[in-house]
């Protein structure tokens, strides 16, 4: 194969790279949500973030929720955590968005979070039923 076919290729190759990416980058917007649900009068702090976006120190009432979108990276290694906080838990650390456990089981609907005196639900968006994720430590 001659030199000019070679480069040819590779820029053919290279094109259709770059457009998977754009195509998967538009498909693949996420959204995170996490609510608080933990009963009348008690506030929640919560501080999420991914090793490239801090989204900063939140005090959520209850009924109100905070939420972002993203994309996922190309690598497959999307991992968004949070640190929250509440009148009976001083200090919880949790993933909001797990590229390997997240991607299907958010799919569409986006992944939600409840935050209740028990524990931290997340909704599945493959069943349409909330899950119990996450209990408080004793």
């Amino acid at each position: 194969m001659g030199g000019l076919a070679k480069i040819r290729r590779h820029h053919v190759v290279s094109l259709v790279v770059a457009i998977g990416l754009c195509i998967t980058a538009v498909e693949c917007t996420k959204h995170v949500s996490i609510k608080n649900s933990l009963g009348s009068g008690k506030n929640m702090s919560l501080h999420c973030q991914s090793k490239d976006n801090d989204l900063g120190q939140q005090n959520i009432e209850n009924g109100n929720e905070f939420g972002w979108d993203f994309s996922d990276n190309v690598f497959g290694s999307t991992l968004f955590f949070c640190d929250l906080g509440w009148q009976n838990v001083e200090h919880y650390h949790f993933d909001a968005y797990s590229f390997g456990r997240d991607r299907v089981r958010c799919d569409g609907a986006g992944c939600s979070w409840l935050v209740s005196a028990e524990g931290i639900y997340g909704f599945n968006g493959q069943t349409g039923f909330w899950e119990f994720m996450f209990q408080w430590p004793n």
